[in-house]
């Protein structure tokens, strides 16, 4: 298990063009749907720690899979997995780029890599989206509405509703967001008992 995550792991870091959230489709297929390690439920909750969490969200995610998984040992082998690849890439690139920096053929290259990453994070966007308001991110599923969850498209609106009408700062805006997470968290399971 330890070196099936690592070289997991050490795939994804290899195709993880444009890093952070453009990387969380890729994570997503690895470790639910081919590996099947985790749950869709929990990997929406290992999103959200990672965000919260200091450092790199790839490495964070990674770290928590890994955990999740196998433990110490195998949160530091996803971990190693998802960075060595990381390390070895840029070393190369930094020496291509310092040889061709002024070349139009890099240049080039480098737009549609761009426009490659903007359109992984709006995937990972979209996948974050129906994962926290319907519970999975299979959007062909026919009975996709019958599992909405009310409060967090509520929670969500209003908390967009907030920071952009009044400014208010991301970390205040989280910090109030887990209260009330909390407070209707406590009132089902009050509810459910």
């Amino acid at each position: 298990m330890i070196i099936n995550l690592f070289f997991t792991f050490l795939k994804i870091g290899m195709f993880s063009i444009g890093g952070g959230y453009a990387i969380i489709p890729l994570i997503q297929e690895q470790v639910v749907f081919k590996q099947g390690w985790i749950t869709e439920k929990v990997f929406t909750d290992i999103i959200t720690i990672s965000q919260m969490t200091p450092g790199p969200l790839a490495v964070n995610t990674s770290t928590f899979v890994g955990m999740q998984v196998a433990g110490i040992e195998g949160a530091i082998s996803a971990t190693v997995g998802c960075i060595i690849s990381g390390i070895i890439i840029s070393i190369f690139l930094y020496e291509f780029f310092k040889k061709y920096r002024n070349s139009k053929f890099v240049f080039e290259i480098l737009n549609g890599l761009k426009a490659s990453s903007l359109g992984l994070i709006i995937s990972a966007g979209f996948t974050i989206i129906l994962l926290t308001f319907f519970g999975s991110s299979n959007y062909y599923t026919t009975n996709i509405f019958k599992n909405i969850d009310i409060v967090a498209v509520i929670l969500f609106c209003c908390s967009l509703y907030c920071l952009r009408k009044y400014k208010i700062g991301p970390i205040l805006m989280m910090v109030l967001s887990g209260l009330f997470g909390l407070i209707v968290y406590l009132q089902r399971r009050s509810i459910y008992r």
